[in-house]
């Protein structure tokens, strides 16, 4: 049974391909526990608040059973939570807003697989556990394509025939949940309305930038898949598709998957770091080249949802690089000058949450990235609406 009041926590499950996040929240969306099983597969660890344990995971199903042993000790059990939030990377096209599991929610999670291989399968197994263990106990699901759903099909629809051959490739973006958050934080952080022309970076070891009209996604730079778009941590980003076809018949089909997905980007220019605090902090020049590439970049994509947005009223950045590269955040600010973008260099010190001037024609704001809270808010309301 679950709690039967409906006051106990809400449970956010945030699988990646090779980690679970976990967060606890109450009713008013505080945080209470957090942490996280990392490098699931190999030097494994289980982090529950300040406390990390090494431990090995075989894989996501020991994970999640650690984290729910684990907050069993500290008296949270499956009966004693209101509901469960997942975060699922994938919905397709018909997957396109937060709603609650069922059968055939599953399934349809499940025919989403071949769009996202490494994570679908490790978002629906901690939903399996749940549903065997605690079949009352109500789940969530929020999609982090979901919020470019919203986008024109001129901006999703590559231009390559319809036909059996090409059925589900389009352009789908991803990094949704991050910006849906940032949407309904900015706000609060400003003290003034959403601007209606908002370019949001969510810059991590993977990236995107997205561009908002009035609160909405209309471009985006990932695709059909999260390889798409800037230069990233150990991802391409955007390469030429007879690139990626000599690479295939060169190397074949999972040796090209490996280098493009896991050996490129910022890894693959500067011979071996992929983290950009290590980048920053290196003086050779393949990793002062690296960041170059990164802001580049970012930079060239940036104008292209520029014009999508036919100008621009704000700046937002979000993720670990958005929030805490000091020096990366004033190269591209420093490169949107053409755009009305001033910064005052001392807030751009401390990171905000403000980095304009007074004579900034554009706002400029950073935004720390709240996924978790904003899967949390998604099973609340759902809740609310049932």
């Amino acid at each position: 049974m679950t709690d039967p009041a409906g006051n106990g926590p809400i449970l956010v499950l945030n699988a990646g391909s090779s980690s679970i996040k976990f967060a606890l929240f109450d009713d008013s969306l505080a945080l209470s526990l957090s942490g996280m099983a990392d490098a699931i597969g190999g030097a494994s660890s289980l982090r529950v608040g300040d406390h990390t344990t090494d431990v090995f995971f075989a894989d996501h199903n020991a994970a999640i059973e650690a984290i729910l042993a684990a907050l069993g000790e500290r008296g949270t059990t499956p009966g004693s939570l209101r509901a469960v939030g997942h975060r699922v990377v994938h919905g397709g096209r018909h997957l396109t807003k937060p709603m609650r599991v069922t059968e055939a929610v599953r399934a349809e999670i499940a025919k989403c697989t071949p769009l996202a291989p490494l994570h679908n399968p490790h978002n629906l197994a901690p939903i399996d556990i749940l549903v065997r263990i605690a079949p009352d106990l109500p789940q969530f699901v929020s999609f982090d394509t979901s919020f470019h759903a919203t986008n024109p099909e001129v901006a999703t629809r590559y231009a390559i025939p319809k036909m059996v051959e090409t059925k589900g490739i389009r352009r789908y973006g991803f990094h949704g949940l991050s910006y849906a958050s940032l949407v309904r934080r900015l706000p609060e952080v400003s003290g003034a309305d959403l601007p209606s022309r908002l370019l949001a970076f969510h810059l991590g070891n993977g990236a995107s930038l997205c561009a908002i009209r009035d609160g909405q996604s209309i471009a985006t730079t990932m695709g059909y898949s999260p390889l798409d778009g800037l230069t990233m941590g150990t991802r391409s980003g955007g390469i030429d598709a007879n690139a990626v076809l000599r690479l295939v018949e060169d190397n074949g089909l999972e040796r090209s998957k490996a280098i493009l997905n896991h050996e490129s980007g910022l890894l693959g220019l500067s011979g071996g770091k992929s983290d950009m605090r290590k980048l920053l902090l290196d003086p050779s020049a393949e990793s002062a080249f690296a960041v170059d590439h990164f802001c580049y970049w970012t930079l060239r994509h940036a104008g292209s949802l520029i014009a999508a947005l036919e100008g621009i009223d704000a700046i937002a950045f979000t993720g670990g690089i958005g929030e805490n590269a000091i020096s990366v955040r004033e190269r591209l600010l420093l490169g949107l000058g053409w755009a009305g973008v001033r910064t005052n260099p001392e807030f751009n010190q401390r990171s905000g949450p403000r980095l304009h001037s007074d004579d900034s024609i554009v706002s400029v704001w950073v935004i720390p990235a709240e996924e978790e809270r904003m899967i949390a808010l998604d099973a609340l309301t759902l809740l609310g609406a049932e």
